[in-house]
């Protein structure tokens, strides 16, 4: 058996596009002690990953030219040189985007298959919903009755915020593309209402649809849509920055707010979020997440595409906004 491994080939200097990947098979390397080999199942396709390829260091350094492609991934052990770690545990970490993973297990963590399937742990237990568990109620300090926007409402993070802020006694409207997707965010997701920005304009509808203003906004898009944000703000919002996948086409020319000064006369804040920084609060959030799954008060929509060697289309079909929820391959 060998290791099929997506290659980062070239950075893209705007879409990633079919030139941007290669698919190569490797030899599996034999385990060198403290290493454990796992057997990937599923692969998480995510925006950052676009900011991943860039030529300059983020939160994290960037992928080289010839690396395997960073990925988080799920999958089983199939052999291990680490105490921690036995054949057959079902493990989560950033395997990469390849079939075989071979390296030291730093970040990994074993899952529980009997409370949720293998491929939650990419999503609505995995970064996606602690994404959305630590922007809305600790990030954005979420109370009850507050009025909460949501850009990418349809997408993987947006979709469980949106559910969690209605859980917690906010009023929810999103933002989405298409009548579908703002169809699925309103009867599916609960918000109370959405707006899709391909057929209207957002700056012009938040008005009417907050006359007191936004309380917690919680942006995946950053640029035009981040601005009209800020140009209706409640007294103490609170925006949270999650993402910005307007704008990771143009990293070298990113749209700042112009706006941003809209923040002293209500005394707002915007700030950045990261999971990491809340490691701490994982098993808390995880199990969280779970009690509001299993009771039926929060839904994971996840779209699953087959095939290592799809990875290219289907990341491309990620930033295209062709999926609702998490987008995940399985191999």
């Amino acid at each position: 058996m060998k290791n099929k491994a997506i290659l980062l080939s070239q950075r893209p200097m705007h879409d990633i596009d079919d030139d941007t990947f290669s698919c190569e098979e490797r030899e599996i390397p034999e385990l060198s002690p403290n290493e454990i080999q796992v057997q990937n199942a599923f692969i998480s396709l995510d925006p950052a990953m676009r900011p991943w390829v860039h030529d300059k260091p983020n939160y994290l350094p960037p992928v080289e030219i010839g690396a395997v492609m960073r990925a988080g991934a799920v999958g089983t052990v199939t052999a291990s040189n680490h105490p921690d770690f036995n054949r057959g545990d079902v493990v989560q970490g950033m395997f990469g985007a390849q079939t075989v993973y071979v390296g030291v297990p730093m970040g990994v963590t074993k899952v529980d298959t009997s409370i949720a399937p293998m491929d939650a742990y990419l999503g609505g237990l995995g970064g996606t919903g602690l994404a959305a568990y630590f922007g809305i109620l600790k990030v954005g300090e979420l109370r009850a009755g507050d009025k909460v926007l949501v850009s990418t409402a349809a997408g993987a993070v947006g979709h469980v915020v949106v559910q969690i802020a209605k859980l917690k006694g906010a009023s929810v409207v999103g933002i989405a593309g298409g009548p579908d997707k703002c169809r699925t965010v309103v009867e599916d997701f609960g918000a109370s209402a959405c707006i899709d920005y391909k057929s209207e304009s957002v700056a012009d509808r938040l008005p009417d649809l907050f006359p007191d203003g936004i309380d917690v906004y919680f942006d995946n898009v950053g640029g035009e849509m981040l601005e009209a944000a800020l140009d209706n703000l409640a007294p103490r919002a609170r925006i949270v920055i999650c993402g910005a996948i307007g704008e990771y086409s143009n990293l070298d020319e990113v749209h700042a707010p112009r706006n941003y000064l809209n923040l002293i006369g209500p005394g707002a804040k915007m700030q950045g979020l990261l999971n990491m920084h809340w490691a701490d609060h994982f098993a808390e959030a995880r199990r969280d997440l779970a009690a509001w799954s299993s009771d039926g008060s929060l839904t994971f929509n996840t779209q699953i595409e087959h095939g290592i060697e799809r990875f290219p289309e289907v990341l491309q079909m990620l930033f295209a906004g062709k999926n609702i929820g998490k987008l995940i391959l399985k191999i």
